[in-house]
């Protein structure tokens, strides 16, 4: 099976799935190549033309970094296998090019493929957050087959499509949709193409869902509310992130952040993570530094320090506030037109810290090459690394341990549960001190 691979409405390349040998194989589009426009510069550039890359096993399904970052995770490919069921397909039966062309328009990013497959866009329907919330907690708690998922009523029909169409291409394990919101009428469409005058871009992260978890932890009802107390906290940091809100319905608290992968027209922005732009492998969390991230804003950001000064802020707020799901794919770049590339706005701004787990008891990206028990010059050895001068460096440090200090005014603000608040506060690594 082969797709077109698009971007801003031109072709740019292809990718095949060669059924033998389970691989993925892209070519730049001639006319492309030819343009100068690097759309992934260190791994993939324009000069060598096919990539066929069969060490991308893991989290790359065998792809090449620039169209395995479109793939869907978890919680996306539980919502394909639910369609595949209904259409009386095993889930096996869907190789990852044919998943990229299910993702078709709607992915996170400029980037689409054609021909699409599965629902299609349709942003002139309302979509019911309680109803979707209802069917996510479905998809994540159905063990076996997904043929019976649902209950075969009309309107359970109609939410599944909308859960489809706003579900599957977020990313993340965690439940989330991409919708249209608007903040005059509170309104709620779904989100893939430029909405009507009024609508925006918004990702919301589904709360209260049972089995919503990434890796080890799980999400308490609540965690939508502990979220955006980091982003409140983050913001006070100095941290770049999109506007983040909390949408309550029926005693849930989902969180909600606008896309930076959409202008304030609703126009698309290329994106890659930094595990798609260097391939690296979100899954092996052992092998991939906070200075690597550091090296590829120096390789490609037009402005390299003010982007490495804001990555130092958000390391020393993971470090300081125990975010430990810090993996690769939680840095993101954003490229325009003509090419230019820079740093994104932070997401997954979270607490994030299992001390039996496998994965969070320690950081998924080393500093200074530790993982665990840092301290000021672990912080400070990336700076310089960064460009960062000693002295700038100290008050961006401070900077993020004073927002953190005031923790309980986020937690106030937001309306996190005291208990949780508190159990949080004792894991936060304050003795971190310029």
């Amino acid at each position: 099976m082969s797709a077109a691979v698009r971007l801003w409405g031109r072709t740019i390349g292809a990718v095949v799935w060669d059924d033998e040998r389970e691989l993925g194989v892209f070519e730049y589009d001639d006319a492309f190549r030819h343009s100068g426009i690097e759309v992934s510069p260190i791994t993939m550039p324009l000069s060598q033309g096919i990539y066929q890359l069969p060490q991308l096993k893991g989290s790359f399904s065998n792809l090449p970094g620039l169209v395995a970052d479109s793939l869907p995770d978890k919680f996306g490919n539980r919502l394909i296998d639910a369609w595949l069921a209904a259409e009386g397909r095993k889930p096996n039966s869907m190789n990852p090019v044919e998943r990229l062309c299910y993702i078709g328009r709607r992915g996170m990013g400029a980037l689409e493929f054609e021909p699409t497959v599965g629902p299609q866009a349709d942003n002139d329907s309302h979509v019911d957050v309680a109803a979707l919330t209802k069917l996510a907690n479905k998809v994540l708690s159905q063990r076996g087959e997904l043929a019976g998922l649902l209950d075969g009523s009309t309107e359970d029909q109609d939410h599944l499509q909308n859960i489809l169409r706003v579900g599957t291409s977020a990313g993340g394990a965690r439940a989330k949709a991409l919708l249209l919101w608007n903040r005059t009428t509170g309104e709620f469409r779904s989100g893939q193409l430029a909405g009507p005058e009024g609508f925006e871009h918004w990702l919301l992260k589904f709360d209260g869902i049972s089995n919503n978890r990434d890796r080890e932890l799980a999400d308490p009802q609540g965690f939508g509310r502990l979220e955006y107390a980091y982003y409140l906290m983050a913001r006070d940091a100095g941290i770049d992130m999109k506007e983040c809100r909390l949408h309550e319905e029926g005693g849930r608290a989902h969180f909600m952040t606008r896309r930076f992968d959409r202008t304030d027209a609703g126009k698309k922005i290329h994106m890659l993570s930094l595990g798609g732009l260097c391939h690296y492998d979100y899954n092996d969390p052992s092998s991939y530094s906070y200075e690597q991230a550091m090296q590829a804003i120096r390789q490609i950001c037009e402005n390299p320090i003010k982007d490495a000064e804001q990555q130092l802020l958000r390391a020393s707020l993971n470090v300081i506030a125990r975010n430990q799901d810090d993996h690769v794919k939680n840095i993101a770049f954003l490229m325009n037109p003509q090419g230019q590339w820079w740093l994104s706005p932070a997401f997954d701004v979270a607490y994030s810290y299992n001390p039996q787990g496998k994965f969070t008891a320690q950081h998924q990206m080393s500093i200074n090459g530790k993982r665990d028990g840092f301290v000021l010059e672990d912080l400070m050895a990336l700076a310089t690394l960064g460009g960062i001068k000693p002295r700038r460096a100290r008050a961006l440090i401070q900077q993020v341990r004073d927002s953190v200090d005031n923790w309980p005014v986020y937690v106030e603000v937001a309306g996190v549960d005291a208990q949780m608040a508190e159990q949080v506060r004792q894991t936060h690594r304050l003795a971190i001190s310029p």
